[in-house]
């Protein structure tokens, strides 16, 4: 019998392999735009998940609370065999015996069997009337939970997505300048073989060409792991391909914004999630106050019962039944002030929240505030470093045509060069930093 199991173990083992090897071997491939990466995360981002799920676990947590206001229905079925009956004490004297002294006696049946019906129904509590209310509140504020983590997730792709769209530029830039001067490389040998030049300037050049290389190796490897930190926030396998297809340039990051309109504290989803969890705790206060009323419920039981000296209970014989119905009214009278130390720490907590809300509001100013300064900032500066490098290339140009009829120096080339490649880091650096404050700007006044 193992002998056969083995084999099929082995095959069933096989197969998953080979199936795991296969998907590790051929990763996806996904080709997004920023607002495809943002649906891919609410689907796959861990924190979004759990938040999702929290929403799932309200849900049920609100179920319970609507369980305490439906009828509860128990069954119950029992059955003794009574080895020995009981025995009770008579006095004697019913009997003609004694004064003061008792006769034992032994009554009942060896098998007794019962089964009961009871049914619970909650006419009010205060407490469970509050829970029965707030539970749409309680979702409200679970969802608005998950939004602000999507925001978050949201305002961190943005970021990082248009700046590796954005280091396609970078690359393009240090690409030029390399085929640059490797171009000016191949006109210094020349003229170093017809003796217009020295071996230094051709080694300068060629410093610079490898020094050139060099960066753009430190970019690519920066890109690669902007990549890993963009899948990583999306909850992608590392190993898929991902390709992104929106481009962005100076002229999107700068247009159809006024920064001078007006905002909304309420377009802020963490301003909304901190309003909701207001609400939650005024229904906190009311629930404890409302604690102090009477408790009412309503109770019945239905119960047939049989005995036996046999045991016969589904042949002949009698089943007896025993049935009520009952008001139950629980008055607290005193709790040790327990219930006025819970609602005065409600309030508390209220004051708490709206003490928040206060310092959310004084923050929301401060960011719109900065954010505005900063996102002006990084368009002058985005623009004028762009004029800067078209300048600086500009220079290179004539210097270089000074260079090969030869009424420029080396030297001067060289500083042309160092001084192109400085205006096109600045003009990414400013660029980037444009991303950075577009982003910012549009999460402060909760349009992002």
């Amino acid at each position: 019998m193992h002998e056969r199991r083995i084999p099929r173990l082995v095959l069933l083992m096989g197969l998953a392999l080979i199936s795991f090897l296969t998907n590790a071997q051929n990763p996806a491939k996904h080709e997004f735009s920023i607002q495809q990466c943002v649906d891919y995360a609410n689907r796959n981002n861990v924190q979004v998940k759990n938040a999702l799920l929290n929403i799932q676990v309200q849900n049920q947590t609100n179920r319970d609370i609507t369980a305490a206001a439906l009828p509860t229905v128990t069954g119950n079925v029992s059955g003794n065999d009574y080895l020995q009956l009981p025995v009770s004490l008579l006095p004697g004297e019913f009997f003609g015996g004694a004064a003061g002294t008792f006769i034992p006696v032994r009554f009942g049946v060896k098998y007794n069997a019962s089964a009961t019906v009871q049914v619970q129904q909650l006419l009010f509590d205060g407490q469970v009337f509050i829970g029965l209310q707030a539970r749409r509140t309680s979702i409200e504020f679970q969802t608005k939970n998950k939004e602000v983590t999507e925001e978050m997730i949201k305002t961190n792709i943005h970021k990082i997505y248009y700046q590796l769209v954005v280091s396609k530029t970078q690359i393009d830039l240090l690409d030029a300048n390399i085929n640059r001067l490797s171009k000016l490389e191949n006109d210094t040998r020349e003229l170093y073989k017809n003796g217009f030049a020295e071996k230094l300037d051709l080694d300068k050049i060629a410093v610079q060409v490898a020094n050139l290389q060099t960066e753009k190796l430190k970019a690519l490897n920066s890109i690669d792991l902007g990549y890993m930190g963009l899948k990583t926030l999306l909850g992608m396998p590392v190993n898929d391909t991902l390709i992104l297809t929106d481009r962005l340039s100076e002229d999107q990051i700068s247009k159809d914004f006024t920064l001078d309109t007006a905002y909304n504290y309420a377009d802020r989803k963490d301003f909304q999630y901190l309003n909701l969890g207001k609400k939650l705790n005024e229904f906190n206060i009311k629930r404890y106050q409302l604690s102090y009323l009477p408790t009412v419920s309503l109770s019945g039981s239905y119960t047939k019962n049989a005995q036996r000296n046999k045991f016969d209970f589904f042949g002949k014989g009698d089943w007896f039944t025993t049935s009520f119905i009952g008001l139950n009214v629980s008055i607290p009278i005193f709790d040790g002030f327990g219930k006025d130390a819970r609602i005065k720490k409600a309030r508390f907590e209220l004051q708490q929240t709206e003490n928040q809300l206060d310092n959310l509001k004084l923050s929301i100013d401060n960011e719109v505030a900065q954010s505005r300064v900063n996102f002006r900032t990084a368009i002058a500066t985005m623009n004028f470093q762009k004029k800067n490098m078209q300048l600086a290339e500009s220079v290179y140009n004539q210097t270089k045509k000074k260079y090969e009829v030869g009424t420029g120096s080396n030297t001067e080339i060289t500083a042309a060069q160092t001084d192109l490649v400085t205006a096109q880091t600045n003009y990414i650096s400013a660029l980037y930093s444009a991303i950075i404050a577009r982003v910012d700007y549009l999460k402060a006044i909760g349009k992002l």
